[in-house]
């Protein structure tokens, strides 16, 4: 997986990370939320929304509640996919 190593304090904006699979992670340098999309644009859509739910939008999802929804394997991806992203914004 691609990482940045940062010395320097945060800054405001918005960086790219081209991921290994080709997706392209946008986070934002302030708070540290990220997320990823196929393209920039998809990218930073994305993050637009996890910025919303991270200053408090939204409302919060319950896993259990998806089961009857989702497949199970799109419920796991949903998990690994929240997991990276909360990786994401501890390194």
């Amino acid at each position: 997986m691609a990482s940045i190593t940062r010395e320097e304090p945060p800054e405001d904006g918005v960086e790219f990370i081209h991921e290994d699979d080709g997706r392209i992670t946008a986070r934002d340098r302030e708070t540290g939320v990220a997320s990823y999309g196929d393209t920039k644009v998809e990218a930073l859509r994305m993050l637009a929304e996890a910025l919303e739910l991270h200053e408090g939008g939204g409302e919060p999802v319950d896993l259990r509640g998806l089961a009857g929804i989702l497949s199970d394997e799109e419920v796991e991806t949903f998990r690994t996919t929240i997991a990276e992203s909360y990786r994401n914004t501890k390194e």
